[in-house]
């Protein structure tokens, strides 16, 4: 008896187990996509380098890599990728930022930043194609740090 119990128990347990990597196999407990994300498009930039001069002297370089998402469709139709206009952008809100002084440390406001760079971008290409600008990498190198 005691062993037709166990051996019962045994096929019981397996069946369940089979059950179990099957439907998680399959895909029924998946997380559901967020419909945010649902037709943006990731783009990785190259990595930037921005002069930082004060006082008539080069006092180092910003090093930026940024990434933006942007509508798929939008992209698909443009005739030149956003990627440049991206890039040009970002130098120029870095370079001629006045409160970016590296002599006297102070938060940076980065999400102002990257909302007049989207916005900026957006304008100069005519329709809403960025979505949001993102920074990977963001370093300062002093100027006696940089190799010939």
């Amino acid at each position: 008896m005691r062993v037709v119990v166990t051996g019962i128990w045994i096929c019981i347990v397996t069946l369940l187990s089979c059950y179990g990597v099957l439907t998680w196999g399959a895909g029924l407990f998946a997380q559901k996509t967020e419909p945010y994300f649902e037709g943006l498009q990731y783009q990785k930039l190259r990595a930037i380098n921005v002069p930082i001069i004060a006082d008539g002297a080069l006092q180092g370089y910003i090093v930026t890599t940024l990434v933006f998402t942007a509508d798929a469709k939008l992209m698909h139709t443009l005739a030149v990728p956003p990627n440049a206009f991206v890039i040009d952008e970002a130098f120029r809100q870095i370079y001629g930022d006045p409160s970016l002084d590296f002599r006297r440390l102070a938060k940076y406001n980065i999400n102002k930043r990257l909302t007049e760079i989207r916005a900026k971008v957006n304008e100069r290409l005519g329709a809403e194609v960025v979505k949001d600008v993102l920074v990977e990498d963001f370093n300062f190198v002093p100027r006696k740090d940089v190799r010939s």
